[in-house]
């Protein structure tokens, strides 16, 4: 029951990444990806706001495990993030693809951090 729990939880995360990638995506026109971005900024804080609360018996494992490997596996979206750098490169963008990069990966180590922060200070 876990794992197709999970499994619709995973569906529900994708959904919502891409509601959300495509309202950003409409607006936003410039080579930054910025929906990507945004999408694994809100992930990786939830992720920290859970493991948080799994850390603090706020919420129990199976919880944790449909919100964290569900929802946010289906939502997060680092493998896209790696294929825009890619696109980057080969388009010849290299500061914005060396920007992407840097932000991609001490952004998120951020908000975790943070959600974690936040997450501990409400227990």
């Amino acid at each position: 029951m876990t794992f197709l729990l999970i499994c619709i939880c995973g569906g529900v995360g994708a959904v919502a990444r891409f509601v959300l990638n495509t309202s950003i995506q409409r607006w936003w026109k410039n080579a930054f990806p910025l929906s990507t971005f945004i999408i694994n900024v809100i992930a990786t804080f939830c992720a920290g706001l859970a493991a948080s609360a799994l850390a603090h018996q706020a919420v129990g494992e199976p919880t944790y495990l449909l919100f964290v490997t569900g929802f946010l596996g289906g939502f997060s979206t680092f493998s896209t993030a790696i294929n825009e750098m890619v696109s980057l490169v080969r388009g010849h963008k290299y500061a914005v693809a060396s920007l992407y990069l840097l932000a991609t990966v001490v952004v998120p180590l951020i908000c975790v951090a943070l959600g974690w922060a936040v997450g501990a200070m409400a227990h």
